[in-house]
């Protein structure tokens, strides 16, 4: 019993005398975990709940989930909906530690889109690249707070990459407005791009709501074709995070009408790419989407700006 007790005390004097790992960030979303890596750098470490191909709207946490919440030191959600089915998760856990809606707290009011369903909001600000980087600011502040002698790095870098996001919202715009205007027209699964929209000067048909928690009805697979008999639309696209079968049906009511519609594309909407790759960043995922987009709808991509010279070269991603 000596043996054991004098082990288990240097055991605790051994991990209270131990250097502190950084602070633990939890974000939801790969859009935000992006954020926090970009400005956090080495000064934070970074986990990420949802990766690609993970639908927000429907997420539930697992028990895995709430242990690593429980061990976080701080938590950055989006907000304004998205992740609804971990309200009362976020509830029960921010009298212990940050809990912040990184999304809800940047952008004012005037700029959430407002929508007719239960949701109220559009909660996919991230398609907009220069009203997604208001939540760099939140990041970079909250990071500080938490960190404080790495207050001026993260500011530093906070300060390099809002200009990239900038860049990237007037490269979007060039690359958009190629597109011959009758066919400037996005038809995907569901209405998650109506920001991009907004932005960047496109008109958008989701088969689906806000939402994906309802399959696509009869009506809904008609309407949408109607825009695209009407429209002449070339392309339609599937969405990364969603069962294209909503779209394939699209395509052969259109074929049944004497309309040929090609699948332009996958795109990002409510995940990013693999981590580690261009894709998996909010500079790659609006990049490839734009690409994507204005190639299938018969336009042609503008050449990348100097601000996102170095993003391209890090990542080997050459026009």
């Amino acid at each position: 019993m000596k043996i054991i007790f004098s082990l288990l005390t240097f055991s605790l004097l051994f991990t209270a005398c131990a250097p502190e790992g950084e602070p633990k960030v939890v974000t939801t979303i790969g859009m935000l975990g992006d954020i926090v890596q970009t400005v956090g750098g080495d000064c934070v470490e970074t986990e990420v709940m949802m990766g690609p191909g993970i639908d927000p709207h429907l997420y539930k946490a697992s028990a895995g989930d709430v242990k690593t919440l429980q061990n976080a030191d701080i938590i950055f959600y989006s907000g304004l909906h998205l992740e609804g089915q971990l309200g009362e998760v976020f509830e029960n856990l921010q009298d212990k530690r940050p809990v912040i809606a990184a999304a809800e707290r940047a952008v004012t009011e005037a700029n959430v889109i407002q929508t007719d369903d239960s949701y109220g909001v559009d909660p996919h600000v991230w398609m907009d690249a220069s009203l997604w980087a208001q939540t760099v600011d939140v990041v970079a502040e909250e990071l500080s707070t938490l960190k404080p002698d790495c207050a001026e790095a993260i500011a530093t870098r906070a300060e390099v990459y809002k200009p990239q996001l900038e860049a990237l919202h007037t490269w979007t715009n060039e690359s958009i407005a190629t597109i011959p205007e009758e066919q400037r027209i996005l038809v995907t699964a569901h209405d998650a791009f109506a920001y991009y929209s907004r932005a960047y000067d496109i008109d958008v048909a989701g088969i689906q709501g806000i939402s994906t928690e309802a399959e696509a009805a009869i009506a809904d697979i008609r309407d949408t074709v109607d825009t695209i008999v009407e429209r002449n639309v070339p392309a339609i696209f599937v969405e990364s995070t969603i069962n294209p079968r909503a779209i394939e049906a699209v395509k052969q009511a259109a074929q049944d009408r004497g309309r040929t519609v090609e699948v332009g594309g996958e795109l990002f909407s409510d995940a990013m790419g693999e981590a580690g790759t261009a894709d998996g960043t909010n500079i790659g995922m609006i990049y490839s989407n734009t690409k994507t987009i204005t190639e299938a709808l018969g336009g042609e991509v503008a050449p990348l700006p100097d601000d996102l010279q170095a993003w391209a070269n890090q990542w080997g991603v050459s026009q």
